[in-house]
């Protein structure tokens, strides 16, 4: 009895895949539940697909932003989260400098009222809120640059290169933080009034009743200030630095060098871009604290309170090492997660986008 195609297909979720079976020999990195017969062997001399894990994902399919989606939000959601104990301090740092007057005496305070556990509370609006923005941060700036270079075509887009990054980013940052808002809004809340609420679950609708749905909101504007700059760094500068890093300090070509090497790289230009990322960004971060903590506050109250100079260095030496480590973390996860599905990892010496989709159409 001939077997159906369905019993050939793959354990692995579909939609990382693209439908079409293109022979790739050795592209997979995960084991097939059975091998696949030889050429002839079933239905009459008919040749059977190679099963989906040997197939290559298409670059700029809707398999290749699912895949940059998950990526993201793997990325995004367990650094956040993983960092909630500095985030907590930071916050705490802008809303009451009175009281957490530096770093360690900020911990000391947190661990003498709250305890231990009490270094991660707000965890869970963080996970769920950064995994959604990172879900829109990396699949919609990989889309919006695809689509931002083939406006430009292949000459503009290789010459202003920059700016499709900036273009990119930004565009993708605004969705992202459509996403994020309600969750940052109830996380500084949770995080910088003791007794508001434990978490996300009895947080959120206290929040709702104290202020309306659209209370969720507040901050969005702010929010934007704040990440939008900082997404352009974080892309652009990203980019720039580990192209930079494989033209002048790699003696080889980035093709040539190990999967672990290029996610060094890309750990170490993440970092990097992400001190840039905190300075610029950091202002507008201190607003969304304090609009988020205090009911009905104004942009103009907490320049007043803070002052300009207080907005832009208030906690800043604190996020520097945040931001840093987790954007380098960031970029390192998302590129293993790349990597994983048979991508390849972001940034390099690359080709103009035409000579590049040739190479890719050659080694499919």
């Amino acid at each position: 009895m001939a077997l159906s195609d369905r019993s050939h297909e793959s354990l692995l979720p579909s939609f990382l895949y693209t439908s079409a079976a293109r022979s790739f020999a050795g592209a997979s990195r995960f084991p097939s539940p059975a091998p696949a017969p030889a050429p002839g062997a079933v239905g009459g001399g008919a040749p059977i697909s190679i099963q989906a894990p040997r197939e290559k994902i298409e670059m700029y399919s809707p398999a290749f932003y699912a895949a940059c989606t998950a990526g993201g939000i793997a990325s995004c959601g367990l650094t956040h989260m993983a960092v909630t104990p500095l985030d907590l301090v930071k916050c705490n740092m802008q809303i009451d400098p009175s009281k957490y007057k530096s770093i360690t005496s900020g911990f000391g305070v947190l661990l003498k009222e709250q305890g231990a556990r009490g270094f991660f509370r707000g965890w869970v609006p963080t996970l769920l809120g950064y995994s959604a923005q990172g879900a829109c941060k990396f699949g919609f700036y990989e889309f919006f640059k695809k689509y931002y270079s083939d406006i430009a075509g292949p000459e503009y887009a290789q010459k202003y290169k920059t700016l499709i990054y900036l273009a990119g980013s930004a565009s993708a940052e605004v969705i992202a933080d459509v996403a994020l808002c309600p969750f940052e809004a109830v996380k500084v809340r949770v995080q910088t009034q003791p007794g508001f609420a434990r978490g996300l679950s009895d947080g959120l609708p206290k929040f709702v009743r104290s202020e309306g749905a659209l209370g969720l909101y507040k901050g969005i504007v702010p929010l934007w200030g704040r990440q939008i700059p900082y997404t352009m760094m974080k892309f652009a500068s990203f980019e720039t630095i580990v192209e930079l890093i494989y033209k002048h300090a790699v003696p080889i070509p980035k093709s040539e060098c190990s999967k672990s090497f290029q996610l060094g790289i890309s750990f170490a230009g993440g970092y990097i871009a992400g001190v840039f990322c905190a300075i610029v960004s950091h202002p507008a971060d201190n607003l969304v604290s304090f609009l988020n903590n205090a009911k009905g506050a104004t942009v103009g109250d907490a320049v007043k309170k803070l002052g300009l100079w207080g907005l832009f260095t208030r906690g800043l030496p604190l996020r520097i090492v945040m931001i840093g480590t987790l954007t380098g973390a960031q970029w390192g996860i998302y590129d293993a997660f790349k990597v994983m599905v048979g991508l390849p990892t972001t940034g390099g010496v690359t080709p103009a986008p035409a000579a590049a989709e040739k190479a890719l159409q050659a080694s499919a």
